[in-house]
């Protein structure tokens, strides 16, 4: 099945309306930029459950760093932009040199460090088109949790009670294990 980046790779290769979202976000050629999230996990659990049909995305997530222009209105406009070539996917656009001051967190270095700093290390991860169009995925915790159907917090939201707390309201809202019903949930102690 899925053992390693490489096969969560050929997998998402393998699905035609990915690549075509995919090729349509490099069509903004932003600096810095990945589709993250659930867009990359939610795949990669519909596969290991057997879905036939894939789940229904809530969003897809474009992030970009570029410390040039942190004007949120600057995103909607990129937001209408794909919008306007693919008006039937749910696009989110954000900045990561800007969304440090959301989360109330120190500056991310990089879109790589914003997704490092995402509450489960399952969603951590990203894909996107490099300069000879070929895919790239990042995954800062790795990708052996969501591989085998593992929610954990990542690193970053171990390190306070606040964070922690967070993490597990999210675990709660998003009810995951509802629609995945083999994820294995972890839960931080001492929140």
């Amino acid at each position: 099945m899925l053992k390693n980046k490489e096969d969560v790779i050929k997998l998402i290769k393998s699905d035609d309306n990915m690549m075509e979202i995919i090729k349509v976000a490099s069509t903004l050629h932003l600096p810095d930029w990945w589709i993250c999230a659930g867009f990359v996990r939610s795949k990669i659990w519909d596969t290991l459950h057997g879905f036939s049909e894939r789940t229904e995305a809530a969003d897809v997530d474009v992030i970009y760093f570029d410390t040039t222009n942190i004007d949120e209105g600057f995103e909607k406009e990129l937001e209408n932009k794909l919008k306007d070539i693919m008006p039937t996917v749910p696009w989110s656009v954000k900045n990561e040199a800007r969304m440090h001051v959301i989360n109330h967190l120190p500056p991310y270095a990089s879109s790589e460090d914003g997704i490092s700093k995402f509450p489960e290390t399952a969603t951590a991860l990203g894909v996107k088109l490099d300069k000879d169009q070929n895919l790239v995925l990042t995954a800062p915790c790795g990708v052996e949790d969501v591989i085998h159907l593992e929610l954990k917090p990542t690193p970053h939201f171990i390190e306070s009670e606040e964070l922690a707390a967070i993490y597990e309201e999210r675990m709660i809202k998003k009810n995951w294990k509802a629609i995945w019903p083999k994820l294995k949930v972890h839960h931080i102690k001492n929140n």
